[in-house]
This record gives structure tokens, sequence and C-alpha cells, in this order.
């Protein structure tokens, strides 16, 4: 694997370890010391961008993805990144390295940053920067070996999806109701078509072909569906990025959904109805594998 694909942290010995660290305005702190001001905007208005990223085995995964997504929401928002690439990827090692922690969850968030309370934005500060850095719990096995339950909702969000913004009361809604159902995920419906999960990426499988809503200004693009659709291209299984009606969609032969927690997640019931044989496909058993190898 390309350095510029995954970023190995070397151990600091001499350094005593962090668990839960926290980075907030070039400190670092534990993480149950963090604090942002009141004013910040991204407290009182949602005005900011995210990433998550995995570290496996003390790696960061796929770095450069996600900090060119970064970038990118951070752009579309107005709000300027205070650290070139390099500082960002040194930065997020140094924080990994203070935790400890061989598998965990990586947090940025860039707001536009601390000012009285208008909802015109200004420029006048700098932007905030947090960092968290948990140890990562895997999803359960069963999960994997048996497939998981969603819901389809209706997708009430604005028509900037591909923003990667902190302003998530659409998903935060939708991922309870999928709780209060029992189910893991809810599928958002637009216009009839099924676009993506309120958590990940969503694909399905009809007569041998993948189908996934494509890129647009109606989902966030994952780091983890792209990385996907490069596997099956690879192993020669053909792709639609086109987006199915919700009726057609429950006709598939297999779904699963993809995220940078989930990696590939199967889907076996959705609204309780089940999806081809009510287990694992062939064709997800395939990229459930291909994934793991890209970080094993």
């Amino acid at each position: 694997m390309s350095m510029s694909s995954q970023l190995t942290v070397k151990p600091r010995p001499s350094r005593r370890k962090m668990p839960d660290t926290a980075f907030v305005n070039d400190m670092f702190m534990p993480l149950s010391e963090a604090q942002v001001s009141v004013e910040d905007r991204g407290f009182q208005f949602g005005d900011g961008v995210y990433e998550l990223l995995r570290v496996y085995c003390g790696a960061l995964f796929r770095p450069d993805e996600h900090l060119s997504r970064l970038e990118r929401s951070a752009t579309a928002l107005g709000i300027p990144l205070p650290h070139s690439r390099d500082h960002w990827k040194s930065l997020l090692s140094d924080a990994v390295a203070r935790s400890g922690y061989p598998e965990a969850k990586v947090y940025i968030q860039v707001t536009r940053g601390v000012a009285p309370r208008d909802h015109a934005p200004t420029q006048d500060g700098p932007p905030t920067v947090v960092v968290t850095v948990r140890a990562f719990a895997a999803p359960s096995p069963t999960l994997y070996q048996k497939g998981a339950e969603a819901i389809t909702v209706p997708d009430l969000r604005w028509g900037r999806c591909d923003i990667k913004s902190i302003c998530l009361l659409p998903n935060v809604l939708t991922k309870q109701r999928a709780r209060d159902e029992h189910a893991f995920e809810a599928l958002f419906v637009r216009d009839g078509y099924v676009v993506e999960g309120a958590t990940s990426n969503v694909m399905n499988v009809k007569g041998g072909t993948i189908f996934t809503a494509p890129e647009g200004p109606l989902i966030l693009s994952g780091v983890t569906r792209q990385l996907t659709l490069n596997l099956a291209r690879a192993a020669g299984i053909a792709i639609k990025e086109q987006a199915l009606t919700e009726p057609d969609f429950l006709e598939s032969d297999e779904v699963f959904l993809t995220g940078t927690t989930i990696e590939v997640l199967p889907i076996r019931r959705i609204n309780s109805r089940m999806i081809g044989k009510g287990s694992p496909g062939p064709l997800t058993a395939v990229l459930m594998e291909h994934f793991k190898a890209l970080h094993v």
C-alpha cells in the first residue's frame, strides 16, 4: 500500500499515553478536559465541517482521501483551513501516537470560529480546529455473518448533502427512528429514489450488477464507497451509478452499506422485508473480504 493511502504511526515510548485524546486550537489534552467557546459558530449554528478516519494497527487509513474531502467541504462553506495537507497528517499522527490506541477512530472538526452570534458570518477570527482520538469498537460480528436490518425514510435534508457538514439534525432524527424500530440504518428516499443511508452509503445488486446513487449534491460520497467501487471493478463486477426507485430497490438480490466504521456491511431486511435469501449475498461477501485485505 502506498504511503499516500496509509500512514504508519510510530509509537513514542517516552511520551505518556493519553487515551481519548483531544487537540483543540493547537493544544493537546485529555478529551475530558477539552472545551470550546459557547460563541463558537459550530455550537451556535452548526457552521463547520468534519471528517472521521480509521486507525488500523496503528496506521491512519486513507488519510489523503479524507483530507481531500475535508478541503472540498471547507471550500464549499468558505472556511479557510489553517493547515497544509502535510501538517494535517503530522497532527493526526501525533494525536494517534499520544493516545496509544492501535485501533482507533479519529474525528476532525473545523468550524468558522468564535464570533458574536449573528447569522451572517465574518472571517475576523481563526477557525476552530478540534481533533479527537477514541478507541474503536467494531460492530458485532453477527451483523456481518447474518446481515443487518434497515428501514426507509423520506429524505428531508437540504440540497448540498455532498458537503460533510456538522449540521446533522435530519441524520440524527432518522438514526433515532431506526433505533426505535430495532434497525441498524435508515435509508433516505428522495423523490421516490433510494439515495443513501443516514450514516452510510448504500449499494444493491440486481442480476450481478451493483447499483448505487451517483456522486452529486444529493449524497455524501464516502471514501469507503469509492474504495468499494474500485474493488468491484478490479474483480470484474459490473457497476451502474444509478439510483433505483424504492420498489425496484426492495426487489434487489443483495443490499449492503459502506462506511468508515462499518466497511462493507450486508443488509438482510428492509422494512421487515427480506432481501434476496435473507443472508449476505455472494458479491457482498467478496467485497467484504477484498476490503478487509486493504488493511490487514
